[in-house]
């Protein structure tokens, strides 16, 4: 059985657990929303911690609050910042829209490891001291996100992208039959796609780094409405100082317009659709490859992936492009996540968005995500992929869109009939031309038909140089 204390706030007593760190108001907030139960984003717990740090170095410096206090405070805010005490934030995501009850939570959590250390203070008075929740959940989250961004989400891609550009440059003369509609097409190389999938990646950096001006943004000084009361003006620049010192991540700043930025979560909505944007073109490079790499028999089998892990539990010897699956799923994951963002976004009234909780959820996800994924996806399947390079180039010279090159020496009616008749008789492209009769000397040579029948001159290759 468990055993209770007896802890009070302004409505009264409650029963917390013996144990817990956390008091009364972050009990009733347990109780009152038994609805999913995941808690915070442990990145948002951080964040929390480091700017409840900030927040008591700064109170510290304009003597509001004792030496002794500010430094019980900093080393227990320090503590929850380094992932000591996660379990103590037992409150689930979908809570009070402003996050109210997790920054008491912090409060409350700070409050009990001071008192473990000998020093006596309050939640809200001391821990709390200038900040509304309206201003530090909405920072804590911004910070969250912006050192997910700059640490770890950023750096995951850019591993993706040197994965893919490294099997670019390896595959550039590597010709393979493109494809449009999923139907033949003229021929590409293996490294010309691969090209493509690494300027996605690429293009998908900038534009994460793209928003980081608007999401490194903070609101904390604002206090409840924006107005900063009951702050000292320069508090809120002074926070964001110690918290750059405290995450070394320089793109942290403060608002430009403090009731933008408690009223609305665009920077949020800004960087959750670039991160949707990333989404999309996982999706696509994964499945492209997924279907490079079907088979092994009755499938394109132009790649072949690594053997990671059995794929079934009745067919023997069957492999999957596990990867592939899960990268497409993350990316389900992510634009769905963005979908609720969005729409979270929409919803702010007058001088307060109550969605932030789920927002920071999606968010922090959907960073963590595609980061791991990114990282996993470029060490355990782009960086093995081995070419099937034959079977690429003897689908390439017989698939009947190299035709195309003919159409200026025979005319594209001609050039269909050709390509038509090989289809029907089995026949190569090259073989029909001259059964037709089309090579006569003059218009076509043989010479000259197979220059333009050369599949790997028809990729333009000097181009991508």
């Amino acid at each position: 059985m468990t055993e209770y204390r007896i802890e009070h706030d302004t409505m009264g007593e409650v029963k917390v657990p013996v144990d817990a760190l956390w008091r009364a108001q972050t009990q009733r907030a347990v109780e009152n929303f038994p609805i999913s139960g995941r808690g915070l984003e442990a990145t948002q717990i951080r964040a929390m911690g480091l700017l409840k740090a900030a927040c008591a170095q700064v109170n510290k410096d304009r003597g509001l609050l004792s030496e002794e206090k500010a430094n019980a405070i900093i080393a227990a805010a320090k503590e929850i910042a380094e992932g000591k005490h996660d379990a103590e934030f037992p409150i689930d995501v979908f809570q009070t829209g402003s996050g109210t009850s997790s920054n008491m939570n912090t409060n409350e959590v700070i409050a009990s490891l001071c008192a473990k250390a000998g020093v006596d203070v309050h939640p809200n008075d001391d821990v709390n001291m200038g900040q509304s929740s309206n201003d530090t959940f909405p920072t804590a989250t911004h910070v969250a996100a912006t050192e997910a961004a700059v640490t770890d989400l950023i750096p995951g891609l850019k591993v993706l992208h040197a994965s893919l550009a490294k099997k670019a440059k390896e595959w550039e003369q590597v010709v393979k039959s493109g494809r449009t509609h999923l139907m033949d097409a003229v021929p590409v190389t293996l490294g010309q796609e691969f090209a493509g999938y690494a300027r996605q990646i690429e293009a998908g950096i900038e534009r994460i780094e793209a928003t980081l001006p608007r999401l490194g943004e903070l609101p904390i000084g604002g206090t409840a409405v924006g107005t900063g009361l009951n702050t000292p003006a320069d508090f809120g620049g002074k926070v964001v100082a110690e918290l750059v010192n405290l995450t070394d991540v320089k793109e942290l700043r403060e608002c430009v317009n403090h009731f933008e930025a408690q009223a609305a979560r665009d920077g949020l909505v800004e960087f959750s659709g670039a991160m949707r944007t990333v989404a999309v073109s996982l999706n696509k490079i994964a499945n492209d490859i997924r279907w490079m790499g079907s088979g092994p028999l009755t499938g394109l089998a132009e790649i072949h992936l690594p053997d990671l892990q059995p794929g079934s539990s009745i067919m023997p010897g069957k492999v999957n492009p596990v990867l592939c699956e899960t990268a497409t799923q993350v990316a389900a994951q992510v634009i769905g996540n963005d979908a609720g963002v969005a729409f979270a976004g929409s919803q702010g009234a007058f001088e307060l968005n109550v969605f932030i909780p789920m927002m920071a959820r999606n968010v922090l996800e959907s960073a963590r995500l595609l980061a791991n994924t990114s990282r996993v996806f470029a060490e355990r399947l782009v960086d093995g992929i081995e070419p099937n390079t034959e079977r690429m180039k003897t689908l390439a010279e017989s698939s009947p869109s190299i035709v195309t090159p003919l159409n200026s020496a025979i005319g594209y009616e001609n050039a269909a009939k050709v390509a038509k008749t090989a289809l029907k008789e089995g026949k190569t492209i090259r073989q029909t031309v001259i059964d037709l009769g089309f090579v006569d000397g003059e218009k076509l040579t043989e010479e000259e038909l197979d220059k333009r029948l050369d599949v790997l001159a028809m990729c333009n290759t000097d181009r991508d140089k």
